[in-house]
């Protein structure tokens, strides 16, 4: 009898235990099936938010300079700059879609009576490219950009400040499709971008508005007496090409010649050329260290070019200062446009160096250089010529870099 009940015991025990083992293992292969969809679940939100980058730097720079019985000489004066370097990345699996906006804005006080209020800075740079990998870090790539600045521009000379620049006067539209290679090496990100197909647009709009008031403004400055100002003595500046539209197409090589008739025109408020691309870009971020640079050339492809030598040498120049009715800003103007051809690359090159410290302080260093065939600009003589141009500004500021 005692032998039956405890082999009945052993049996329930027995059972029980297969049981108890059937029941743990069946949790924990339940529990390990949720660890693992929840680590899927982890990584694939880990790779969306790792899908898109967003950095960049932002900051007032500030100077001021004092002077008291100075014997040096020199004014009093303040300067502000407000700018922004923006950088958005998306980036998954065969597609990347790059976004770089960089923007500034400067003004200087002097301790003048006249201009007391200068700009010193103004700048609008966007750009983005969309691009599909065909080969590991080789992009297929339509890329966009425009480039203008906020608000009018001046010469700051003696006397009467001409009106020289404004929004959309000049701006310069880019439209590309062409092979984009990005690589990223300790640290820094590269990109060299080649295009052959490349369009770019170049406006110097005015608008009638603006128009009217500023060659108001240079009429009255003239010595005229603005009580007689009225809209026949506006067609009439119209009509001789001396108002602020025209005076801005020239600038920026908007206007130009009819190869048919010889005669300047200004019918068309910008300018369409098809030709060849080309963009570099390095990024670098070490610690609070950050240097970015970008060089951007185009070059149309139409146009037969002419040496300046060929088109009229010195000497026949000197002459024909002395003839009546000779203008050297139209002749310098006319070689300038027909030196719109394939070879005469416009140039832009920026650089920014940034380095954070105390976690708001910054001290920044931009540099911008320029070189636009076609544009012409005079020097201190008055000469006018295409030449370089450069701008470098360094400060201490408040800034953050994210």
């Amino acid at each position: 009898m005692k032998k039956t009940i405890l082999s009945v015991v052993m049996a329930m025990m027995t059972m029980f235990a297969v049981s108890a083992q059937t029941v743990d293992k069946a949790t924990v292969t339940g529990n390990a099936d949720a660890a693992e969809k929840a680590g899927a679940d982890l990584q694939k939100l880990e790779n969306a938010e790792k899908a898109w980058k967003f950095d960049g730097t932002v900051g007032l720079n500030a100077a001021a300079t004092g002077l008291v019985n100075w014997a040096a000489g020199g004014k009093n004066n303040v300067n502000g700059i407000v700018y922004a370097k923006l950088h958005l990345l998306y980036h998954k699996n065969a597609i990347a879609w790059e976004t770089n906006f960089d923007t500034d804005f400067g003004m200087t006080w002097i301790d003048q009576k006249e201009d007391a209020f200068q700009k010193s800075s103004d700048n609008i740079k966007l750009a983005t490219k969309f691009g599909w990998e065909f080969k590991e870090t080789w992009y297929l790539t339509v890329l966009a950009g425009f480039q203008s600045q906020y608000a009018l521009g001046r010469e700051y000379v003696t006397g009467y400040n001409p009106a020289i620049s404004k929004w959309l006067a000049p701006s310069y539209t880019d439209i590309s499709v062409g092979i984009d290679w990005k690589k990223s090496y300790n640290g820094a990100d590269f990109s060299i971008y080649l295009s052959p197909i490349a369009g770019r647009i170049t406006t110097a709009y005015t608008g009638n508005t603006w128009n009217e008031r500023y060659t108001k403004e240079a009429w009255v400055a003239a010595g005229n007496d603005e009580a007689n100002w009225n809209q026949t003595v506006y067609e009439a500046e119209q009509a001789a090409h001396t108002d602020l539209s025209s005076v801005l197409k020239d600038r920026n090589g908007v206007s130009y010649f009819d190869p048919a008739t010889g005669v300047k025109m200004y019918d068309r408020n910008a300018r369409a050329e098809f030709g060849l691309s080309f963009k570099g870009g390095i990024a670098y971020t070490y610690k609070d260290l950050k240097l970015s640079t970008t060089l951007a050339l185009f070059t149309p492809y139409a146009g037969r070019g002419v040496e300046l030598a060929s088109y009229e040498d010195a000497a026949t120049r000197e002459v024909n200062r002395g003839l009546p009715g000779y203008n050297e800003a139209d002749h310098y103007f006319k070689y300038s446009n027909m030196n719109r051809s394939f070879g005469m690359f416009d140039v832009d090159w920026d650089c920014a160096l940034s380095y954070q410290f105390l976690k708001c302080l910054q001290v920044t260093l931009q540099t911008s250089l320029k070189y636009y065939p076609g544009a012409l600009i005079a020097n201190k003589e008055g000469a006018l010529s295409e030449r370089c141009q450069f701008k470098g500004v360094i400060g201490l500021g408040v800034g953050y870099s994210f």
